[in-house]
């Protein structure tokens, strides 16, 4: 059974394929690329939907040649792909500052459903948050931490939100569920056997 956190792999496997495809015949069109592929890999709506998802991600680009449409890979992918991430992981963090100086006064007024959602969503934008600037740094430079103040206020946003719940009248029944929701996005121990 696939966790709900888990990539669906289908999807990532079938744009592998494509992208392969393209990269093995850079000199097919469109529908060349479509017989190569269909029926053997995927049927032809499956084809058109993970191509355009490559389309839209960036990871290829579309050029046209008289009536026919070509497909190569976009040579600024690696750049586009770490600049988009550094404008969402800081757009997403400031976002998030704003959000969490307002919990004060906004979370008590609310009923427990609200509560534990605004919770959860807050604990996993953080998380996701702090991952994209260890991503950052990896790329950038994975000797240093280049965004340790980033770093050091995910940890206090997160403290705090701990303990707005805390002092919550209906912290009882929140905590055990946020814990319990939170646990999809923290490490696993599985010893090797």
């Amino acid at each position: 059974m696939m966790n709900r956190n888990e990539p669906n792999f289908n999807i990532y496997e079938r744009e592998r394929i494509i992208l392969q495809c393209i990269q093995n015949n850079p000199k097919s069109h469109h529908n060349a690329l479509v017989k190569i592929i269909v029926p053997e890999f995927m049927a032809k709506t499956t084809f058109e939907k993970s191509k355009n998802s490559l389309l839209n991600k960036g990871i290829i680009v579309a050029e046209s040649k008289g009536n026919m449409k070509f497909y190569v890979s976009n040579p600024n992918y690696e750049e586009q792909s770490q600049q988009h991430l550094e404008q969402n992981t800081n757009k997403t963090f400031h976002d998030l500052k704003l959000k969490i100086s307002k919990l004060d006064t906004d979370y008590p007024r609310k009923d427990i459903d609200e509560k534990i959602l605004i919770a959860t969503t807050l604990f996993k934008s953080l998380l996701e948050t702090d991952n994209g600037f260890t991503i950052l740094d990896s790329i950038k430079n994975p000797k240093k931490t280049l965004y340790r103040d980033e770093h050091l206020m995910i940890q206090q946003l997160l403290s705090r939100v701990f303990k707005i719940i805390k002092n919550d009248i209906d912290y009882g029944l929140i905590f055990p569920t946020i814990v319990s929701y939170c646990q999809a996005y923290l490490p696993k121990y599985a010893p090797d056997t």
